[in-house]
């Protein structure tokens, strides 16, 4: 169900930010064909569509399903530490069933999770709420398009069907899918052990994996603020927080820099509370584990 290439290992993305990109996402395997194109029928035909959850975390178009939690109900989708079970979703799946069942590692909880087109998962953290054990976050690609990426460490990072990825989620990342078809991915968070380590043993990029984001200038910088301002001063003040919270996928920001962005606007708008509310979920949502 998997392969490996030399050729893969050694085709990495040359990049000044390569080394800390490369920290956070990296391709582990190549995975066969006819294996990705099974696991992907039986996503599509899905009975369930999937529940929001970590709305504080999104635009909105991030629905998630799980195949291995502690209750069994694909329902259930805020992870959390312990042995899990399959759902009654998974018992709907055999040739996904199989394929986890052949990489040998030891499950967290596993997910189906559906980004639709003009949404984005804003930046963040994960596993703040979870205790100190080694733990890893693979990703497998089932439906996705070049617009659907994930920003991390100044980068953009496409993450491409047919391959197995690892995502370092405690670091902060976020993602976007901007003009669609839908990204749907399987998403596996396991815990340390020799048989993921070896599974980890090559990470790479290809080229074209990751593409470095530009630095924002000032004259940007105070443009975007002026654009975001006059939508506030329309009555759009939601509009104008997106507007300054997409800048994370186009600009390589401070970790938080757009949070921080919002916070100017409204504080320049003298309305202190809700700056407040922006500097709580910058610490909220880049909270380390």
């Amino acid at each position: 169900m998997m392969t490996t290439s030399p050729a893969a290992a050694t085709a990495v993305q040359t990049s000044p930010r390569r080394p800390e990109v490369l920290g956070q996402v990296a391709r582990l395997v190549e995975l066969e064909e006819s294996t990705v194109e099974q696991m992907r029928a039986e996503a599509l035909e899905a009975p369930a569509r999937g529940v929001v959850a970590y709305g504080e975390y999104q635009s909105g178009g991030w629905w998630t399903t799980s195949l291995l939690n502690h209750s069994g109900d694909p329902h259930d989708v805020v992870i959390g530490d312990g042995r899990p079970r399959p759902t009654s979703l998974l018992d709907e799946m055999p040739a996904t069933a199989r394929f986890l069942d052949s990489l040998g590692l030891d499950f967290m909880y596993v997910r189906l999770a559906r980004l639709e087109p003009h949404s984005y998962l804003w930046e963040h953290r994960d596993y703040a709420e979870l205790r100190d054990t080694g733990r890893h976050r693979l990703h497998i690609p089932l439906v996705t398009n070049p617009s659907a990426v994930l920003v991390t460490a100044g980068a953009r990072v496409h993450m491409a069907a047919g391959a197995l990825w690892r995502l370092t989620p405690s670091q902060a990342h976020g993602v976007c899918n901007t003009t669609g078809p839908d990204r749907l991915h399987l998403i596996a968070d396991v815990y340390a052990d020799d048989a993921y380590q070896t599974l980890a043993a090559r990470p790479h990029l290809r080229d074209g994996d990751a593409t470095d984001l530009p630095e924002m200038t000032e004259a940007e910088r105070d443009g975007l603020l002026e654009r975001a301002g006059q939508l506030a001063e329309l009555g759009f003040a939601g509009a104008a927080e997106q507007t300054l919270l997409r800048a994370f996928y186009t600009y390589a920001l401070p970790e938080g820099g757009a949070y921080d962005l919002i916070a100017e606007l409204h504080t320049a708008r003298g309305r202190d509370g809700d700056a407040h509310r922006w500097r709580e979920a910058k610490a909220h949502l880049l909270a380390r584990p």
